[in-house]
């Protein structure tokens, strides 16, 4: 009978399916709430609880009565769960980033609750088909061991090939909810094809999962403010490129701050990018004018840093970027003019390649943090240190760091790491943006000297972003000595939440 001979492969279809909606499940989050570690602890232990609740419910339903048939419209309810989710979760979704832009802290735990709790009742459902399998096969109890062995091995390899093609194919080829539709579809035609001809019901499930596709928006979710360019999803980040009136901007995951800018009508870019050109003069007085030979930027983006270096200082100096991303190196030439820069393009982990590749530089600038979350391995005394044995005598760490207009204390725990590895640590507050640079000397460094060698900066560019620094910008002596982030201790998502927090309920 084809229902008998299909419920094995509907097994392992269950198990693949079970994964890739917890990746999906994860990657139609993270442009409204990010994929931090909390993130992703909040959705792995849903989906285990939802999970061990499909398990109870499918046992008793199995004793209670083995039908193959009940089995098989079990699976093709999950499956068209599945295929609309994708459809319904947008509204709620774009609810969340209104709460957002307002600051609602009820509006947005709300929305986020409504899209966890949408993937309950598939993945409890997809729960409830190996122990509901195990009792049809089982056939005696002499053979119940060998009969439940196969039936978890054959879904725990569904669920492998549910995290593989996900991850390396489905969604930085198609996207997330594409994906999403995709295990819908096998799913809800597997279960069609097992209870046909007596169920054609079910069959119209396959239609009406196409049909939610089709009627997908085209977009994931509208830029905040300004024209939407092109959106895409990568393996590493949900990219929008907007343009805000002659400044074309990159935006990354939940939107919360720019990336990279490129202004057709004027070269400074005034905000923090301008103060990394005056990098190199955080060093002992100097006696001519200042000219770095060699910079090293972990972040590259779409190369506004580079680029301005290239046209501050020419030829004279070598620029090295490295991006984890390739998918924003090449929005980086196609809209933010990264070619100009002529740097050599590396695509890598910055740490690794810091580790193992780098050379020795006069300046390393760090724009890797992906606001709000960011990478706690670029935070720890480790990396810092990595980081200082690859400049030359004298050379200069310059970090950018976000904060809110009040609350300093993702400022005050980078300072307090670096100071732990540099000679002197020195803070310049953005005046336009809620940004402060950090950087960290290879010398003991005076503010006299610091003024002092602003004051020789001649090259284009670079020159403004000197006298903004003396005259616009906070620069100061960095006061902070608190905890030192480490390889083994590094609370830098924990810290965040609390700034998060603060802000959206007016503490920061």
């Amino acid at each position: 009978m084809l229902r008998s001979r299909l419920l094995l492969p509907l097994v392992f279809v269950s198990g693949m399916a079970s994964l890739g909606i917890e990746f999906g499940a994860s990657r139609l989050l993270a442009p409204y709430f990010g994929t931090s570690l909390y993130v992703w602890g909040v959705l792995i232990g849903l989906v285990l609880i939802y999970l061990s609740v499909g398990y109870v419910i499918g046992g008793r339903l199995a004793d209670r009565r083995p039908d193959d048939a009940l089995l098989y419209q079990i699976t093709a309810w999950a499956g068209l769960w599945i295929g609309i989710t994708p459809l319904v979760s947008y509204p709620i979704l774009l609810a969340s980033q209104q709460g957002f832009r307002e600051l609602s802290v009820g509006l947005v735990a709300g929305t986020l609750l409504a899209v966890l709790l949408m993937f309950a009742v598939p993945v409890i459902l997809l729960g409830c088909v190996s122990p509901f399998a195990i009792r049809l096969l089982l056939k005696d109890v002499e053979t119940g061991g060998n009969t439940a062995g196969r039936v978890y091995a054959l879904s725990t390899a569904g669920s492998i090939l549910g995290t593989f093609l996900p991850v390396f194919w489905f969604i930085p080829t198609y996207g997330t909810r594409p994906t999403l539709e995709g295990f819908a579809l096998v799913l809800v035609s597997i279960s069609a094809l097992g209870l046909w001809p007596r169920r054609r019901l079910y069959a119209s499930f396959a239609a009406a999962v196409i049909l939610a596709w089709i009627l997908l928006p085209a977009g994931i979710k509208p830029p905040a403010v300004g024209q939407l360019l092109t959106e895409k999803e990568s393996a590493y980040n949900y990219i929008q490129v907007v343009r805000a009136g002659t400044t074309t901007e990159l935006i990354l995951n939940e939107g919360l701050a720019i990336h990279s800018v490129y202004n057709s009508e004027d070269n400074l870019t005034h905000g923090y990018w301008d103060y990394l050109l005056v990098a190199d003069a955080f060093r002992p007085a100097q006696s001519g004018a200042l000219s770095p030979r060699s910079l090293a930027i972990l972040g590259l983006a779409g190369g506004t840093t580079a680029r301005q270096y290239r046209l501050a200082y020419g030829d004279s100096i070598d620029i090295t970027g490295v991006e984890i991303d390739p998918e924003i190196l090449s929005l980086g030439h196609q809209y933010f003019h990264l070619g100009d820069a002529r740097a050599h393009e590396v695509v890598a982990d910055a740490r690794y390649w810091i580790a193992t590749q780098a050379a020795q530089y006069d300046v390393v600038v760090l724009d890797a943090y992906r606001q709000p979350y960011i990478p706690f391995h670029l935070t720890t005394k480790e990396f810092f240190q990595q980081v200082r044995d690859h400049l030359n005598p004298g050379g200069v760490a310059a970090v950018n760091v976000g904060r809110t207009a009040t609350d300093y204390r993702l400022v005050a725990a980078i300072a307090s790491t670096m100071a732990a590895v540099y000679d002197n640590v020195y803070l310049v507050d953005d005046s336009s943006f809620d940004n402060t640079l950090v950087y960290g000397t290879t010398e003991p460094v005076s503010l006299d000297d610091i003024r002092h060698n602003l004051g020789l900066v001649s090259a284009p560019l670079a020159r403004q972003a000197a006298e903004n620094t003396l005259q616009q910008a906070q620069l100061f002596l960095s006061p902070y000595h608190g905890q030192v982030f480490t390889d083994d201790l590094a609370p830098v998502e924990q810290l965040i939440d609390e700034i998060i927090f603060g802000y959206v309920t007016g503490g920061g």
